[in-house]
Parts: structure tokens; sequence; C-alpha cells
């Protein structure tokens, strides 16, 4: 699918975004595993948090879909079955990473896959610590999905992240609530805390001291009423859109602001970027609030270390922020990104040069000058979310129509993302 995007003269208004996608993950998982239902509002309407939903589904977890809310009727940690046929993450790697550490629990022998960019996501990190705690898995390559999970009553581990992730944490933490003893993970730095508060919402035992995070298995969960704040991921394409337009303000309300998650608005606002939030409130254990703000010029700056880990996810569009700044944008230690969905440090590089930009690409990161200029083109989200979505926001400061091919992609997390574009832009 093409989507033709004209330059912006202005970006105003206010909007609401579909909920947060980390936390929707994690409420369908557990809720799948408490006992009773769980009715969860603002669930994310992206198609990797429906894998989820479908995958939870074929492990016999009723589902529910209305307008605002979906309805999972939990089978209790012993109550899933085998399913049918193999599960299916779509592009979903929080999907499989996660939901495998349940997986690897159960008694019976299960499979999970996705499609082919998934199927060229490694699996190493969370192969290895269930392994440790008795698991049987196996990849293909022995590292690659498809995997075939057979389960096994699992040991409690104490196990170092060797690289920060939540998704990797989590895994751990869903297969330490059906070991007997207590199973701790220590992170090199502090991740998104969103399993941490999910636990408590559902009256997991856990323990959360800094980096360290420990949750003593067996205990039972209940069914909740829950509600997802808005997707503060999304949240930043939008924030970067009123960066580029000259005379932009913009409100976005009730979006998540996990303070684990605050680098984004850390960061824009080390940029020079005018950033508010006027009201902050608790949404089911987590803090959420309203964001303004308005056009300004930016400086720069440099992601490195913990701040490059904490915006892994931001640094597409982050990348066409820099391009216009200042100083420029240098990204280090973003290895990572080499591994996403699509090689993301290559697919950046290339829609960028589609547009007469200049980048200096490195192994673990790249350097965007600043002062630049973007010129109309052709561009390819290379089936990757991220990437199309942020070089729609590019083609907001082109000097003509561009033309985002694959635009589909946006329908990963935000199916939503073209027409609420659409809505705060005047041309």
């Amino acid at each position: 699918m093409q989507e033709r995007i004209s330059p912006a003269a202005a970006v105003s208004g206010t909007i609401t975004l579909p909920g947060d996608k980390s936390i929707s993950h994690r409420y369908a998982m557990l809720a799948a595993i408490a006992e009773g239902p769980s009715r969860i509002h603002n669930y994310s309407t992206g198609a990797d948090c429906q894998s989820t939903l479908c995958a939870v589904e074929a492990l016999g977890a009723r589902v529910e879909r209305n307008v605002d809310s979906v309805v999972i009727h939990g089978q209790g940690l012993e109550g899933l079955r085998r399913p049918a046929s193999m599960l299916d993450a779509g592009n979903s790697g929080s999907t499989i990473r996660m939901l495998s550490g349940i997986l690897a629990a159960q008694p019976f022998t299960s499979q999970i896959g996705g499609d082919e960019s998934l199927a060229h996501r490694p699996m190493d990190r969370i192969i290895t610590p269930l392994r440790a705690m008795g698991a049987s898995i196996q990849g293909r390559d022995g590292r690659f999905p498809p995997l075939t999970i057979e389960g096994r009553r699992l040991k409690p581990i104490e196990y170092e992240l060797p690289v920060a992730s939540a998704q990797v944490k989590t895994c751990i933490l869903f297969a330490g609530l059906y070991a007997d003893g207590e199973t701790v993970v220590h992170e090199p730095v502090t991740t998104r805390d969103h399993t941490e508060i999910a636990l408590r919402e559902f009256g997991a035992d856990i323990d959360v001291r800094p980096r360290r995070i420990a949750v003593r298995g067996r205990a039972r969960l209940k069914g909740q009423e829950l509600r997802v704040p808005g997707d503060l991921s999304s949240a930043a394409f939008f924030l970067a859109a009123a960066l580029l337009a000259p005379g932009s303000s913009l409100a976005i309300a009730g979006v998540g602001l996990n303070p684990t998650r605050g680098a984004l608005l850390d960061f824009l606002a080390s940029m020079g970027a005018p950033v508010r939030t006027p009201e902050i409130f608790q949404v089911s254990g987590e803090l959420a609030g309203n964001i303004v703000i308005r056009y300004n010029k930016l400086r720069g700056g440099v992601l490195e270390g913990a701040m490059t880990a904490a915006l892994i996810d931001e640094i597409p569009v982050l990348a066409i922020l820099g391009a216009v700044s200042e100083n420029g944008l240098t990204v280090r230690d973003a290895a990572e990104l080499r591994v996403k969905e699509t090689d993301r440090i290559a697919t950046i590089a290339e829609n960028l040069r589609r547009m007469s930009v200049d980048i200096e690409v490195r192994p673990d990161g790249f350097h965007v000058p600043g002062k630049q200029r973007f010129r109309a083109a052709t561009l390819d989200s290379f089936g990757d979310h991220r990437i199309a979505m942020a070089f729609s926001i590019a083609a907001l400061a082109a000097d003509g129509e561009c033309v985002i091919e694959g635009a589909e992609a946006a329908r990963v997390s935000f199916p939503e993302f073209y027409s609420t574009l659409r809505h705060i832009t005047s041309s």
C-alpha cells in the first residue's frame, strides 16, 4: 500500500492514542493465566497485540473483543491447553519472547513462530535462561523461530542479563511464576518496569529493588479490571511532527508516563523541545498524563549507553529530528537496531539518502549532521512499522509530496496512524 504525504504548514490539535503495546501484551498474557475474567480497557489495536490475543485464545483462554475493551477469561496457572497448531506471533518479537516463558512451564509441547521478518530474529537471549530453568527449547538453526518448546517443571534461577532487555526479563519472570522458589533477574541497567507493575496488579509475590527483580513461584493470580494508557512510543512520532513545522502546537491526552520510559521526554527536552506534562495521574498502577508540545528549534544531541537502550524504539524518528537540528544526532551502542524488524540502521540510512540527507553509518549506530533539508522522494518501509511512521513524519518537512511504499506496515503497532496524522496536519 502506498501513502502520499504532502508537506505540512503546521501541526495542531488534540489527539488520543491507542493503548501502550508493551503494557497490552503483558496484561493479556497474565490475564490468561490468572483465575477469573480480566477486562482490559484501551487494549492496543496494533497487529502485534492482536497476535498475543490470538495466541492466548489458542491456549484455551476465551477472549471477548468489545469496542473499547477486551475480556480475557483466565484459566489459572495450570489451566492452559495444548494448541491445535503452531502459535503465530506474526511480526511480534514481544509475543514470542515473553510468551515463551509461560510455554516453557506447560505440561505439553508447543511451537511458536511468526512471519518472515520474525523468523530471522535470534532468540538466544531467552533460550539460554529458559534452558537453565529446565525447559527444552529447540529453534531453527539452534536460535531462530519457529521455536519448539517442551514444557517441563521449572526450577528457580538467579540470572544476570548480559544485555539490558525488558522482554527477556519478562520471559524469565513469567517462567518464574511456575517455579518452586524465588527466581531473580539482575539488570545491567534499569529497563521499563511494566512487567513488575502488572505482576503486582494481578497479585504475584514480587520483590523489586534497584536492578534486581525477584518473583516467588506458584502464587495465584486473580483477574483484574485494567486500563492501558496511551502508547508513548506512538506519541514520539507526533511530538516529532510538531518539532518539524514552525507554528505547531499539539496536545496528546492520556499518555503513559512510566518513569522507566521517561527518557524520550527527557531527551527531547535536552535537544531544546518545549515539552510539558500539565496533568499527571495513575491508571492501573501506571503513571499517565497529558503532553503538550510546541515548535522550537533543536540543538541536537548524543545517544549512547543506557540512554540508547531506553530509546531503542524511538531512534528512527529521532534521526529525523537530528537532521533538522543545529548540531545533528549521534547514536552509539545501538547494535540491537541491526536485529529489529529490519536492520534499522541500514533502513534509516537508505531512506535518509533518498531524501538527500547525509548520514554516516557505523557498526553500532550513526551520525546525522544537522541543518539539513528533506527532499521529496519515494520512501520504503521495508515492512517495518517504525520506519514507515518515522519517514511519514520526515515527509511533512520535505520540499514536495513524498510516497511511502509499504505504508501498511504501520498497522503492526498503530492502525490509526495515517488518519491521526491527517487530523493534525495542515498544508
